[in-house]
């Protein structure tokens, strides 16, 4: 159920997005051929009042098609209605709508974790710390670790609860390079002892895992309506904030950040785990999602929102349409580069999944 619900989850952000662009156009009565999720091969498909809505093979997102990119389209090219002749600020609205519907979405599922779970009232630590994370190759998965596992102890010595037990662990890992160390863990109940080698990095361990305390958070009722809606609006630009942040350090740091670029395969397992848990980690997954949508779409890249958006601009300040062969050339692009990326992430991600259900004798 969790999988399920995980890409529940993704299938419904790619239709609120998509959403976005076709409410956008049709409010502004300019025509709309056809609404996918997914590219390829159509699975399902309807045809309503002219527009096809379709579901299709490849599940990397979706696209609104408009008549204008119809060559045997029998509408007449100098329609009204037509995307292409409608004035630069409506086409501009139907671009960048569906990077608002992703943000409007987000914060209003902050808004509903507010008023169902309530608002945070601090965390109830209890002892060991908690695996978030473990990448691949390095010492912490060779070890047998693995994301949701918990850390009771090391070398025969227990640890406390909260931030201080994480600060101990990292302080004698950093302290042990080279040096094996042997853990008790806990996994769906079950104790197990492990070896684990923090790698050298000049002179200080490293074991390729994020950690954090164990325990749950606690939650009270909201006072009001005010104190749901505010919280939401923190918590908000929060989330966006270190989203943007993420993406400027993945641009300007692409080197030592790259290996931590996740795909979809990785998404869903994430979304996955957190489903299992319940409680407000499937709101938080679904609003960082969505902000993350968001930000990626509004990149200046081709076949995304933001490249639409600069060959917007270089027609506003050219003051005529950019040449056709232009435009298809920077399109066919970037639909290699984003296609050619996914698969690379869903190799990686599966790859990496493989090996820890090796190591893990799953």
């Amino acid at each position: 159920m969790g999988v399920l619900t995980a890409l529940a989850i993704l299938a419904g952000l790619i239709v609120v997005h998509e959403a976005g662009h076709f409410f956008a156009a049709t409010w502004q009565g300019i025509r709309v051929s056809s609404f996918s999720v997914g590219f390829g091969p159509v699975l399902l498909e309807r045809q309503r009042r002219g527009v096809q809505f379709a579901l299709r093979a490849i599940p990397l997102g979706g696209f609104v098609g408009f008549p204008d990119d119809d060559e045997d389209s029998a509408i007449p090219a100098d329609d009204p209605d037509l995307l292409r002749n409608r004035p630069l600020p409506q086409r501009a609205l139907v671009i960048a709508a569906g990077v608002l519907a992703n943000l409007l979405l987000a914060w209003a599922v902050l808004v509903a974790q507010g008023a169902i779970v309530g608002i945070p009232a601090g965390f109830s630590a209890t002892p060991g710390v908690l695996v978030s994370g473990v990448q691949a190759g390095q010492a912490a998965a060779a070890s047998g670790l693995a994301a949701g596992d918990r850390i009771v102890g090391v070398d025969g010595q227990k640890l406390a609860g909260g931030q201080q037990a994480v600060v101990d662990l990292v302080a004698r890992i950093k302290g042990a390079p080279d040096q094996t160390l042997t853990l008790e863990t806990e996994r769906s109940g079950q104790l197990r002892r492990l070896s684990l080698t923090p790698a050298d990095a000049d002179g200080i361990g490293r074991i390729g895992a994020q950690l954090q305390p164990f325990g749950t958070e606690a939650f009270r009722p909201a006072k009001g309506p005010g104190e749901i809606l505010g919280r939401a609006s923190r918590d908000f630009v929060v989330l966006t904030k270190r989203t943007v942040d993420g993406f400027v350090t993945l641009a300007t740091h692409f080197g030592q950040t790259a290996s931590q670029v996740s795909g979809p395969v990785k998404i869903v397992e994430m979304g996955a785990t957190l489903a299992k848990q319940g409680g407000s980690s499937l709101f938080l997954y679904t609003a960082l999602i969505s902000i993350n949508l968001a930000v990626l779409n509004a990149l200046p890249l081709p076949l995304l929102d933001g490249g639409q958006f600069v060959l917007l601009l270089l027609e506003g300040l050219r003051g005529r349409p950019l040449p056709e062969k232009f435009q298809m050339a920077f399109m066919q692009s970037g639909f290699v580069f984003l296609v050619g990326l996914s698969l690379v992430l869903i190799v990686k991600d599966t790859s990496q999944l493989a090996a820890v259900q090796q190591l893990l004798g799953r």
